[in-house]
């Protein structure tokens, strides 16, 4: 199999399953939809950031029968300009502030440098916008709960990459563990690395680095599965000490490349999650037979077979049947894009939905911690939580 680097795989993926741009909901267990009253009508999508991820958002937006896209923004206005010519929308802005004084817009869709999240999202909740945000939705876990508070101060809502919880492979792991197929739940294992983007120095700047970019999938997947965690700790550290960027040269890195997570979760499990931007990818984007993911029981063990962002199958193996079996091969409508095509529907249609906010800050608040246990040398306990399970 031809092997393809991430920013290849991210292009060329944009263009695949546009037509099935919604996803279902998958036995939706959702606390934040109750009181809520659709818009009965397309949604009006401004989105901010016209970078490499737009690639793959602005193809399945515009297959979305949910949504509009309005508005376009960037701070390099050509890049907003050449994207909305590709994609037909009427305005395009320079900055955020501009975008909000432009036509309307009900969801801000933030596709920006990861260091900009917060910021741009409290302006947009301020402007009374609904936000759906890449990943991390804020750079702490505090500024976080501000958000998610300001916004239902406002009647509004924000939600946050990860979309990983949407896919039909998430819900049979959980179904499994929810039924008691795995016995007693003792350990979980993700990782996901590569040998780092040299597109943009965000990455690699304060409040970048591995976790928030990489280890965020895993570390969504295993505490949707094995349920919240309540300690934290960590080794990270820099391996690689300079990049070179495309536009910039050799740049210092600044924060963490190489990252191992311990998670002690409130059912006792003990999960680990490890990534990094220095993986030699022995592998394609593609997808070849290899597990990225695994969950141990008692009685039985299931590997998920591709990332938990891009996955193909579960194989799983039980005291009683001991070799593996593969399930659930089908992804349906599922893509890792779709999140803000999923929140046009909801607010169109009312439709439920898993993706839950604070499962999001939950583990937001997991990578603080293990930076703060990395420093202190000591596990960190955690205050957050989230309803769980996710799925039923």
């Amino acid at each position: 199999m031809e092997k393809i680097d991430r920013k290849s795989f991210l292009i060329n993926m944009g263009t695949i399953s546009v037509a099935a741009a919604v996803a279902p909901s998958l036995f939706a267990f959702n606390t934040e939809s109750a009181d809520f009253k659709p818009l009965n009508r397309k949604i009006k999508v401004g989105v901010i950031g016209c970078g490499s991820v737009s690639r793959m958002y602005l193809p399945h937006l515009s297959g979305c029968p949910y949504a509009e896209i309005v508005s376009l923004c960037d701070i390099k206005h050509e890049r907003a300009k050449k994207k909305a010519a590709e994609f037909k929308v009427a305005n395009t802005y320079s900055n955020i502030e501009e975008m909000i004084a432009g036509v309307p817009f009900d969801l801000l869709v933030n596709l920006t440098d990861m260091q900009e999240h917060g910021r741009l999202n409290r302006i947009a909740i301020n402007a009374g916008k609904y936000v759906w945000s890449e990943k991390p939705m804020a750079n702490s876990y505090e500024e976080g709960k501000e958000l998610l508070n300001l916004a239902l101060s406002k009647n509004l809502k924000i939600w946050g990459a990860p979309v990983v919880i949407n896919s039909p492979q998430f819900a049979f792991m959980a179904k499994q563990i929810n039924s008691g197929k795995l016995g007693i739940i003792s350990s979980g294992h993700g990782h996901y690395g590569h040998e780092g983007p040299n597109w943009s120095s965000f990455f690699y700047e304060k409040l970048g680095g591995s976790m928030p970019d990489l280890g965020v999938y895993n570390i969504a997947t295993l505490v949707g599965l094995l349920g919240p965690a309540v300690s934290v700790t960590s080794i990270l550290n820099i391996v690689n000490p300079a990049r070179e960027i495309e536009d910039k040269g050799i740049i210092k890195v600044e924060e963490e490349d190489n990252a191992h997570i311990l998670l002690e979760h409130k059912n006792g499990a003990i999960s680990h999650i490890q990534c990094g931007f220095n993986y030699v990818n022995a592998h394609s984007y593609e997808g070849e037979e290899i597990s990225t993911l695994a969950v141990i029981g008692s009685k039985a063990k299931m590997d998920m077979i591709g990332y938990d962002w891009w996955p193909f199958a579960i194989d799983m193996a039980t005291s009683e049947h001991r070799k593996y079996e593969r399930f659930s091969t089908e992804r349906g409508t599922y893509l890792w894009q779709e999140g803000a095509s999923v929140i046009c529907e909801h607010l169109s249609t009312g439709k439920d939905i898993l993706l839950n906010t604070e499962h999001v800050l939950h583990v937001l608040e997991i990578i603080e911690a293990a930076r703060e246990s990395n420093r202190s040398r000591k596990r960190v306990d955690l205050k957050s939580t989230f309803p769980y399970p996710l799925v039923v």
